[in-house]
């Protein structure tokens, strides 16, 4: 399971010119999930998110959490982060998981998100979502599960 992680200032996601979600500073976090891939890593994956220490105190030191900024969480699932580009120019997706494997792991994000005590917020799942954000810093972290 792939994460890229973006500190934000606010980010949104619109279907169809509606809005489907949008946050004010927070995370935003673009989700991977691939062939193999299990509730154990996405657990993992949102702990690490909850708890990575990305936004600066008073000294201008990264050394809180979005938990402890009391920031919201944005998570859209993106298939495209397992795309294989090293043979020709068109990505391959072989590695993509099938969509329903996908779906609930990705909505078993947001449930993990919710219950470590983030307001967490989602895309929506198969659309052609259009994703803004104010990245702030930037700070953005790709993250990789243990298998």
């Amino acid at each position: 399971m792939r994460a890229v992680v973006q500190r934000v200032k606010k980010a949104s996601v619109h279907v169809d010119g509606q809005i489907v979600s949008e946050i004010g500073p927070g995370l935003l976090t673009l989700l991977g999930v691939r062939q193999g891939d299990t509730e154990k890593q996405v657990e993992w994956l949102m702990k690490k998110i909850a708890a990575l220490r990305i936004f600066e105190d008073d000294a201008n030191k990264m050394n809180f959490s979005v938990l402890d900024t009391k920031g919201s969480h944005l998570i859209v699932s993106q298939f495209t982060l397992y795309g294989e580009t090293s043979k020709g120019n068109r990505p391959s997706f072989i590695e993509v998981a099938r969509p329903e494997i996908a779906r609930a792991l990705y909505e078993k994000a947001l449930d993990i998100s919710r219950t470590l005590g983030l307001p967490t917020f989602g895309g929506q799942f198969q659309a052609h979502m259009q994703v803004a954000l104010e990245n702030d810093g930037p700070v953005t972290l790709i993250l990789e599960s243990p298998l």
